[in-house]
Order: structure tokens, then sequence, then C-alpha cells
């Protein structure tokens, strides 16, 4: 599985011009899948996706993760994910995500810049 992550002040997705999930301060990921990910590789995503320290502290140093900022989390896949979201949710609840089958047109304002890519067949 990998996950290209982005640090963003604001990311929606709109299907057919309707704006149907969107977010502010928080994490936008689009997800790839593989047939062969189990859910070893979808706890790793959302745990280090959601652990990851790059959110500025009072010191303006990057020491704080989404979860800390009580930031929010839009995952968006080009296949189907409902197991990997209803895991995703377990940890973070009120993550929201795209349109299954959708053509989906992504926004976002990517704050830093950051971006991050995970690939979770790296650690095993």
């Amino acid at each position: 599985m990998r996950a290209i992550i982005q640090r963003v002040t604001s990311a929606s997705v709109a299907v057919e011009g309707k704006v149907v999930s969107s977010i502010g301060r928080g994490l936008l990921i689009l997800a790839g899948f593989h047939k062969e990910d189990t859910d070893t590789d979808s706890d790793y995503i959302i745990n280090k996706s959601t652990g990851l320290r790059i959110f500025g502290d009072a010191d303006g140093m990057m020491n704080l993760s989404v979860s800390d900022i009580g930031g929010e989390i839009l995952v968006v896949s080009q296949f189907t994910y409902d197991d990997f979201m209803l895991r995703f949710r377990k940890n973070f609840p009120s993550v929201k995500s795209g349109v299954f089958a959708a053509d989906m047109e992504v926004s976002l304002v990517n704050s830093g810049p950051i971006t991050i890519i995970l690939d979770s067949s790296k650690i095993f």
C-alpha cells in the first residue's frame, strides 16, 4: 500500500461539480492499494499518517500530529477501500473520504508545502 500525504489548510472532493467531502486544517491522503495488501499494510499507513509530527507547535517547530492539533483527514483512493476506512475510523473517527467509483475532482491548499510518501512494502 502506498499513500501520498499532504499537510493542508483545506481540501475537498467534488463529484459532478458538487462538493461531497471537505476538510479544514489537516491531512489529505491519496491512497493506493495492491491486491496483496493486508490489514498490516492498512494499519501501518493509518498509524504512521496519524502520528506524523508535521504540524507546528507554539514555537513554530514541527512537533505535533494531526491528532494533537485536532485536525481533519480526507482520504481519496481510486479503488474501493471500505475495510481501510473502517479501520481508519477506529483510530480517527472523523476521517472523511471520496466517493467510490466516481470521477472525483480533488482540490487542496498544501501547507508548507509538506508532502510525504509512505509505502508499507518498505517496512517488511
